[in-house]
């Protein structure tokens, strides 16, 4: 029986280019037709909380009404969280507090959000950090104490590390190259043992980042992400098409085996099924 558990992992500011030149762990996985791969086009602006939102609820911004970094306010959609709390299941995240924000409670408290377990908040168990240099390993730690401690169906990560090094350093640097490699380290550690435990895993992340650091804009070095997926709902693939950002909610919702959001597109099952099972004649631009 397929499984409906899933874990959805974003690495902030992990550009797509980079994704294929350092996240051996996955790609590898790729190559042995275990996991699909594509290419994400992300919504503008390509910043953070405004992408998180789309991420987690479909919805683009002129919708949502989260424009900016600094629109700190609760978010008024149906998130993944929301959609698998009313289908009777457990969600749980570990991640930047800006998550907490948009789907718990805002502005976020230090002293009162920082460890959350609540059954009536749409994440109902959270593990929430607010320095952009807290440690991946760290939060892949938090992650894997959820999941043992409260088996969620539905378990949100997100990792700052990458996005952080390629503000101080640009987005092809040695640095950036290198924090891109080390969380792929992370993910070889953990990945593995979620899915022995019957997780789903889906890889992405919310924008990249240019060679001058920056990101938000329309360059393809800011809006172009990947897409891993393992799962035994969809047949491993390359895509060869770039699927649109919006799509991510309403397939995590479809793997999860709950009903999509009423704002949500309906999953492109055309653009996830073309594609090839190869690596010949791939190219990266």
């Amino acid at each position: 029986m397929p499984s409906k558990k899933l874990i959805m992992i974003t690495l902030d500011g992990c550009r797509y280019d980079m994704a294929i030149q350092h996240l051996g762990f996955l790609n590898h996985f790729v190559e042995k037709k275990l996991a699909s791969r594509f290419k994400v086009i992300s919504e503008t602006p390509s910043n953070s909380r405004p992408l998180y939102e789309v991420l987690l609820t479909g919805v683009p911004t002129h919708v949502n009404g989260i424009y900016t970094n600094y629109s700190v306010q609760r978010s008024k959609e149906q998130s993944i969280f929301s959609l698998t709390k009313d289908a009777g299941k457990t969600t749980a995240a570990a991640a930047y507090h800006w998550v907490s924000e948009l789907y718990n409670r805002a502005p976020f408290s230090m002293f009162e959000d920082r460890i959350q377990h609540d059954e009536e908040q749409a994440i109902q168990h959270g593990i929430f950090y607010a320095d952009d240099t807290y440690p991946d390993s760290h939060l892949f730690a938090d992650a894997h104490s959820l999941i043992t401690s409260a088996n969620p169906d539905f378990m949100y990560v997100h990792s700052m590390n990458i996005d952080d090094v390629g503000h101080k350093h640009t987005g092809n640097s040695i640095e950036y190259r290198s924090a891109v490699n080390r969380v792929d380290t992370i993910l070889g550690i953990y990945v593995p043992r979620w899915l022995e435990m019957g997780y789903q895993v889906i890889v992405t992340s919310d924008h990249g980042m240019d060679d001058f650091g920056n990101h938000g804009g329309t360059l393809p070095a800011h809006r172009e992400v990947p897409l891993f997926i393992i799962s035994d709902q969809l047949e491993p693939r390359i895509g060869t098409k770039p699927l649109e950002q919006l799509q991510l909610a309403p397939l995590v919702c479809h793997l999860l085996g709950i009903e999509k959001g009423h704002k949500m597109q309906e999953v492109d099952w055309q653009t996830l099924k073309e594609g090839m099972n190869i690596l010949e004649n791939e190219t990266v631009e």
